[in-house]
């Protein structure tokens, strides 16, 4: 069996604009997924099981089904309902963004009570309030210890935004779908694909080690 070189090469630009939009996906997914995260996070936090209560159902949601299901809820159900059409991409970053931040927001919320409880004590006892503690005190040395399982979520999520080929978003998994279709090539296409996730995931595992030995060094 032959590798043909030849349909890599003419569907290249395609597959490039699909990577660029595939690292936007997860940058999106990424940046809110985290915002989100530590909220909910610090919400199942709270003191008050009523107050909790919301978020504790939100990450049991998230993390109890399927990420090809919601995506399909907001492709079909939710964003419909605000745009009055379908949209591929904002429903993949909405996607992405929701359940990443059930899964962050784990992280934070065990980063967090990893901290001796003196540390609060005593940042307290300074004259800072409960919000300043956590920002200037707690967060800092939390985020230290969050790095690495914070990696590992971020490079589950590169690899699962190629669940938007399915909804249509023309991502690199699309159009190696698409080469698959028209040439009736599985190798070339798929072998293709797992290079560039391949590639990109280990870029950001690389990055993700930099930073958690500067801030080691630091």
């Amino acid at each position: 069996m032959s590798f043909r070189y030849d349909i890599i090469i003419e569907y290249a630009p395609l597959l490039l604009k699909g990577t660029l939009l595939t690292i936007g996906l997860s940058l999106a997914g990424i940046m809110i997924g985290t915002v989100l995260g530590l909220f909910i996070g610090l919400g199942k936090m709270a003191r008050h099981r009523i107050l909790s209560l919301p978020f504790v159902w939100y990450i049991t949601f998230f993390r109890g089904t399927p990420l090809f299901v919601q995506i399909l809820l907001i492709h079909f159900g939710v964003v419909p309902q605000f745009t009055g059409e379908t949209n591929g991409i904002a429903a993949m970053i909405l996607a992405l963004s929701l359940n990443a931040a059930a899964y962050i927001a784990e992280i934070f919320r065990a980063g967090i009570q990893s901290i001796d409880k003196g540390q609060m004590e005593a940042a307290r006892s300074l004259g800072m309030s409960h919000v300043q503690a956590m920002k200037f005190v707690i967060l800092p040395q939390a985020f230290k210890r969050m790095i690495p399982p914070l990696g590992n979520e971020f490079v589950v999520l590169v690899k699962e935004s190629c669940l938007a080929a399915v909804i249509a978003a023309p991502d690199m998994m699309y159009w190696a779908r698409a080469m698959a279709g028209q040439y009736y090539r599985v190798w070339e296409p798929y072998l293709t694909a797992s290079l560039i996730y391949l590639i990109l995931t280990l870029s950001l595992s690389f990055l993700l080690s930099r930073l958690e030995r500067k801030l080691e060094t630091g």
